[in-house]
């Protein structure tokens, strides 16, 4: 049987390995901590699935400016969650 003590010590260690990691719950949050103020403007988050992250943007000009810093973008997103791969960007209605 595994003592209290022991017990009580590993739950701590993983609220605070949790509080101190900089990832959000949500893929949402991670773009909010990826992207400046003015960025977040244009896009959209649309999915997540196998490690790909779906955003709508509202024009093709932020298509291109996206994918010309979609390297940067993948880096800051990477450091909030190792769950992702890539990110595509569509143009899509932005709300």
């Amino acid at each position: 049987m595994e003592r209290i003590k022991d017990t009580l010590q590993s739950v701590f260690k993983e609220l605070v390995a949790k509080k101190d990691s900089p990832g959000g719950n949500t893929p949402e949050d991670w773009l909010k901590k990826a992207l400046t103020k003015r960025e977040l403007e244009h896009i959209k988050f649309n999915y997540f699935r196998k490690g790909i992250l779906g955003v709508k943007v509202d024009s093709s000009s932020w298509v291109y400016k996206f994918t010309l810093d979609k390297a940067k973008i993948l880096a800051k997103l990477q450091k909030c969650s190792a769950e992702v791969k890539d990110i595509h960007f569509r143009i899509g209605e932005v709300t």
